[in-house]
């Protein structure tokens, strides 16, 4: 493999890690646990997992003598940055316990373990991915196990491989899928183990014990400096709006942190737009009112934040897409594909509610309202996440802005030259006007132009998503993320199954971090995918919380004031307030 000089030097960095990982440690067992909500379903539906202590390791003086095992590990779902680096402290936890032990890595996925595609991970692979972004190590996808089927052809394969824990690294429906396998093996009286690891650049898999999902460092941190680079542009040509949309699908923590991190103009936070009740027309006017007051303070530029799934948080477009997925999927009433495109949208109008009827056919403009309807996934639900929300938030302000214009200029005509408001309205071509009426006219245009300033507004549209899934993990996510697969392999170690990975403490040096484990069920509640389904619950931005407040409290302030600023890129090497930073998020949130 051809290396880059950066990838030659970070193939150096030995990462840090709890000091009690650096010794022999024994599993202290904390109180039972219950689950965070739907208690009884979440219990009744895991009898052999539900209400395990939390562990914690703590040193002892005893030496083990650890037979060798093979265990397996899963990349799940979409990349984050530091999965390279679980996988090489499984493996390296391993070995310190016993050199004969294996790793057996999963190709592609959950799909690689129900079809038994796996490959052995020695020194010489695992030393190549040190330190490096992405899942290439094996790969990834998005397979669910979704049945006794499956978890029997999951338990055939790892018998015939003789794999004595598997490891699976992933989000909140992988971690999941760790948690039904892990009972569906204890159930059986089978005695593989099964431990998850809390992987998700969204954010949103975090409690007490889980301080923060590996790759959202990083994630949040090139985001923050490619924002940081518009702004500076934004303030040098000081003439475009950049909507910029950020990944965050069911919770907007990238982009409050990548807020705190670079002081935009706005930043939309799903959660409060529901809180708030907010409409549409509701946030459009709330930038709309931002771009004429810095118009008028002669500013004709500005950023604004959006999160992915904003669209869903909107009460009354959730209310349409719920709507829709009925509609489209389970009434099966119309198939989309099948009508003119230029009857869809009456046709879908048919099934709707008037509510949602105005909203689909007259607010929503006709390129989104036709997405809605055709873009489906496999079950026929609307595919949200394809929705275009900056340039939909950029194109309805344009049109805002544009309709006050002109109404600005119609008043100017119906109150200062009557006449010209006659010829416009009966259609007369302006080179059919007198030279007296063309001079008006062009008296009237100059007046206007302190009109054309306020209004003024030249938009660009991004969206940035895959472009933090693969970067080489910061110096956090790389401790991090051995940490927590270092980890994995002492709750393997010490007999603990159904348990996800985890390292606290973690803004404090590596040294002092705390490692142990969590039990899954803890973590579980109940949701409807249309039927009732155990999943994890996922951790939405609190609007309670010093990260929000921390961001309200200065809003106002970075709306008008231009107080931006510029991250740079990820720093690897230097003094650690320059490299080893954890999120401003995660600070706040353990001050």
């Amino acid at each position: 493999m051809t290396k880059s000089v950066l990838q030659l030097e970070r193939a150096k960095y030995c990462p840090k890690m709890p000091s009690v990982l650096k010794q022999n440690v024994v599993a202290i067992d904390g109180k039972k646990t219950e689950s965070v909500a739907d208690r009884d379903e979440i219990q009744s539906l895991f009898p052999h997992t539900y209400g395990m202590p939390i562990v914690t390791f703590k040193p002892s003086d005893d030496i083990v003598d650890y037979p060798a095992i093979n265990v397996g590990v899963i990349l799940s779902g979409g990349q984050a940055p530091g999965g390279h680096n679980v996988i090489a402290g499984i493996f390296d936890g391993l070995k310190e316990a016993n050199k004969s032990s294996r790793l057996f890595g999963f190709l592609l996925g959950p799909g690689g373990l129900l079809k038994g595609n796996a490959k052995e991970l020695t020194a010489d692979i695992i030393d190549e991915y040190r330190n490096t972004g992405g899942f290439d190590i094996i790969g990834s996808d998005r397979t669910k196990l979704k049945d006794e089927t499956d978890f029997a052809r999951a338990l055939d394969v790892l018998k015939k491989l003789e794999i004595n824990a598997l490891v699976i690294i992933g989000g909140d429906d992988s971690n999941t899928n760790a948690c039904v396998l892990a009972e569906y093996f204890k159930q059986i009286g089978s005695d593989i183990q099964v431990i998850g690891c809390p992987k998700t650049i969204d954010g949103d898999l975090k409690n007490e014990q889980i301080e923060t999902s590996f790759g959202f460092d990083t994630a949040c941190k090139v985001y923050s400096e490619v924002i940081g680079n518009i702004q500076r542009d934004c303030n040098s040509a000081k003439k475009y709006w950049h909507f910029i949309k950020l990944m965050g699908r069911s919770a907007s923590h990238i982009a409050l942190e990548c807020a705190l991190q670079t002081h935009p103009n706005l930043c939309i936070v799903s959660e409060e737009v529901k809180q708030e009740g907010s409409t549409l027309d509701g946030l459009v006017s709330q930038i709309v009112n931002l771009v004429i007051k810095r118009n008028l303070a002669k500013k004709h530029f500005g950023t604004v934040l959006i999160p992915e799934g904003l669209i869903e948080f909107i009460p009354e477009i959730d209310k349409l897409i719920k709507e829709l997925n009925t509609t489209l999927a389970e009434k099966i009433a119309i198939d989309p594909k099948s009508i003119p495109e230029n009857e869809l949208i009456a046709e879908v109008c048919k099934l709707l509610s008037p509510e949602s009827r105005e909203l689909y056919s007259v607010r929503l403009p006709e390129t989104v309202s036709r997405q809605l309807a055709l873009d489906r996934d496999a079950h026929g639900n609307v595919q949200v996440s394809l929705i275009e929300t900056e340039k939909l938030l950029a194109d309805k302000v344009a049109v805002v802005l544009k309709t006050l214009l002109n109404s600005e200029f119609e008043y100017r005509l119906l109150t200062e030259k009557k006449g010209m408001l006659e010829l416009k309205n009966k259609g007369i071509k302006e080179d059919r006007w007198s030279q007296e009426d063309k001079d008006e006219m062009k008296d009237i245009k100059a007046k206007m132009k302190p009109f054309e300033d306020k209004y003024r507004f030249s938009p660009q549209t991004h969206f940035f998503g895959y472009e933090g899934r693969c970067a080489a993990p910061s110096n956090y996510d790389s401790d991090y993320c051995y940490s927590l697969g270092y980890t994995a392999s002492r709750l393997i170690l010490t007999g603990k199954t159904g348990y996800m990975s985890s390292v606290r403490n973690t803004t404090k040096p590596a040294d002092q971090w705390v490692s142990g484990g969590i039990p899954i069920t803890m973590m579980m509640n109940i949701e409807y995918r249309p039927k009732a389904t155990p999943v994890i619950q996922k951790a939405l931005v609190k609007l309670d919380a010093a990260p929000f407040k921390e961001y309200a409290a200065h809003r106002k302030d970075w709306a008008m004031n231009d107080d931006y600023l510029y991250p740079g890129p990820i720093q690897f090497n230097g003094s650690p307030e320059l490299t080893d930073q954890p999120t401003i998020t995660l600070k706040l949130e353990q001050a």
